[in-house]
């Protein structure tokens, strides 16, 4: 027998109608697309409004860069126009800088031209005192100047003034100085020989004039004889041939061999003058036409001639040695610095 209770017996579980089923999968299915809907919508919306966000950005920012682009575009016309204000600037400082480059070497040239004519002019005179006092002191003082003052330009188209100034420098001091005292007592001496130098007519006629002793025939001749005899001796004295080599000489009359003595003076005062002046050209031409006139004129056999011959050319050869040297080769460099050769 069955012991349990009624109500503790186990009921039958009802089974599921499948109408049940049918109904409730496609609400779940709706619900589950409701949300995932909702869930979409929610997704859709945040996705909308960030790309609201970003389109409001990309907005701004397209603003922002076409304000950038617009403020670039400012800045480049700025910046092209600023270059081409420096470019022309540039070019205006290049223009200027090469007219200060050409200006320059313009001063420069006319600074080297200055100095060049200043040396020249400096150099002249100082030769002309020299000349004039018988002294190498201006000339060594010019050159020695004219050095330093080369040397401190230091330009190379003057190096070979420099060249020729130190060339006439060691002339200049080796060069000797005239003698001027001695010379002039030598002149003096030709003065005083100029009355005794005997003349090529005056030997002529000693000789024509020379006469044989009157010898007499008898101890005691009387005054006739001794009369013709005179006579014959005249006559013999009016012809005589003998050789002459300089027929000028011999055809000298006294007046003229009086002019003849007084030339010579004045041509050898005229060289002492020329001694004095230092004008040595002058004074080498009188000596020259002096001892040329004695060869001529003067009886060169006797002594004092002779005398006076050698006191001309030891007078000629002192002016040749004394001899006052010329910066021709200092000037000569001048002249072709200053023609820009």
């Amino acid at each position: 027998m069955n012991s349990e209770h009624p109500a503790t017996q186990q009921r039958p579980v009802p089974k599921a109608s499948p109408w049940r089923w049918s109904v409730t999968v496609p609400t779940l299915l709706a619900v589950l697309a409701l949300v995932g809907s909702a869930m979409l919508w929610e997704k859709l919306s945040r996705i909308q409004s960030q790309l609201a966000r970003q389109s409001a950005d990309a907005g701004q920012q397209s603003l922002e860069a076409k304000a950038w682009a617009k403020q670039a575009q400012e800045s480049v016309k700025d910046s092209a126009a600023r270059l081409g204000l420096l470019e022309s600037r540039v070019g205006e400082v290049a223009l200027q800088r090469g007219q200060l480059d050409e200006l320059m070497q313009s001063l420069s040239r006319s600074r080297d031209e200055n100095l060049v004519v200043d040396i020249e002019a400096a150099l002249r005179m100082a030769q002309q005192q020299s000349q004039l006092t018988g002294s190498m002191e201006p000339m060594l003082a010019a050159l020695k100047s004219a050095q330093q003052r080369v040397q401190r330009v230091g330009q190379p188209r003057l190096t070979a003034v420099q060249r020729a100034i130190a060339k006439d420098l060691e002339q200049v001091k080796s060069a000797q100085v005239t003698d001027v005292p001695g010379l002039l007592i030598k002149l003096d001496e030709l003065v005083a020989l100029v009355d005794e130098l005997p003349l090529a007519n005056q030997t002529v006629i000693a000789a024509a004039l020379q006469t044989r002793p009157v010898t007499a025939t008898t101890a005691n001749p009387s005054w006739w004889q001794v009369g013709l005899a005179r006579f014959w001796q005249e006559v013999r004295g009016l012809l005589r041939v003998s050789r002459i080599d300089a027929p000028e000489a011999a055809l000298l009359s006294p007046d003229q061999s009086f002019f003849l003595r007084e030339n010579l003076k004045l041509k050898l005062l005229n060289a002492r003058m020329g001694l004095l002046a230092r004008q040595n050209e002058s004074l080498q031409a009188d000596l020259t036409s002096c001892a040329a006139l004695m060869r001529k004129y003067v009886d060169m056999n006797s002594r004092k001639s002779q005398q006076a011959l050698q006191l001309i050319e030891q007078s000629q050869a002192q002016l040749r040695k004394g001899e006052m040297p010329r910066l021709d080769s200092t000037l000569s460099a001048l002249a072709t610095a200053a023609a820009g050769r």
